[in-house]
């Protein structure tokens, strides 16, 4: 295989597994705290992508024209609303079923999942739309024939991925929210009996987890430039798979499961054919918890007795 096929396909693959990763960073956070999957996440993503590009056809309709104006506003109006989708999902949906059984939250998340596709479909159309390109050009390396293209969008998606992963470790390891989180993950009961209350965290964890899926929406959104309802179902499977290949429970884990994923995914694509690339990227997920069912970076899980 050609140098720059390879290159190109592993920073298309950074770009693709930057957004794998932030989503599976939603996954794994809700799953540290409440040992529950919550296969809505995805979909979250979906609405967030809708969000941004109505918030993006706002602004263009008052005139606004500064590019970066633009975006910054989108994503925080975004974030915004989708983490109140997460607050509401979490609080009217998932609360009522947490002395239940494991499987209950889970046929309820699938069925969140499929109330969120078809409410947006209805809202919505069930035609794909698009937004304009908003960030074009980029670096190219190489000669005029062979050449390595890095879009700024890319960059971008790229930067914003290692910033917010590293403004979670931070606010995991670093800050009272941190330290009242991982004393929920440990012992819910215990940490109740010492004055925290779990229920606020557990709705914290649930909106940081949808605002983090509302920056892989705008970052999609504006990079591929076009979406519909059901983008979520696709891209929420790989991004659990993700957080199940780096370690399900370790944010550093999600995020490394994400561009691991996306680039042996983009590999796969040039090489071979991009019609089997899911199934190379299961497969891949496979072999590795057949060797190492805790994951790349999980732990294996204690038994309390």
């Amino acid at each position: 295989m050609d140098s720059y096929i390879l290159g190109q396909q592993v920073v298309n693959g950074l770009t693709l597994g930057s957004i794998y990763g932030l989503i599976a960073v939603g996954y794994t956070m809700v799953y540290g705290i409440i040992g529950m999957i919550n296969f809505a996440h995805g979909d979250i993503y979906m609405v967030s992508a809708y969000i941004s590009a109505i918030t993006l056809a706002v602004l263009t309709f008052f005139g606004v024209q500064s590019i970066p104006f633009a975006l910054i506003t989108t994503l925080l109006i975004t974030m915004a609303i989708t983490g109140l989708y997460g607050w509401s999902i979490e609080r009217t949906v998932y609360r009522p079923l947490r002395g239940t059984t494991r499987l209950a939250p889970l046929i309820t998340a699938i069925g969140v999942s499929l109330v969120l596709q078809n409410y947006v479909q209805l809202a919505q159309g069930p035609n794909v739309q698009g937004v304009p390109t908003l960030i074009s050009g980029g670096l190219r390396f190489g000669n005029q024939n062979q050449f390595i293209q890095i879009k700024y969008m890319s960059l971008l998606i790229i930067l914003i991925s290692v910033l917010a992963m590293l403004f979670l470790t931070w606010l995991i390891h670093h800050t009272s929210l941190g330290r009242q989180s991982r004393a929920t993950q440990q012992d819910r009961k215990m940490a109740t009996i010492l004055g925290i209350n779990t229920g606020r965290i557990i709705s914290l964890v649930f909106i940081i987890g949808s605002s983090l899926a509302a920056v892989a929406g705008v970052l999609v959104t504006l990079n591929y430039g076009s979406f519909d309802f059901y983008i979520g179902f696709i891209i929420g499977i790989k991004a659990f798979s993700a957080a199940v290949l780096g370690g399900i429970g370790s944010l550093p884990g999600a995020m490394l499961g994400g561009l691991l994923l996306g680039v042996l995914e983009s590999i796969f694509s040039g090489v071979v054919s991009s019609d089997y690339k899911d199934v190379f990227a299961f497969s891949i997920l496979v072999l590795v918890l057949m060797f190492k069912p805790s994951g790349l970076l999980g732990r294996p899980a204690v038994e309390k007795v």
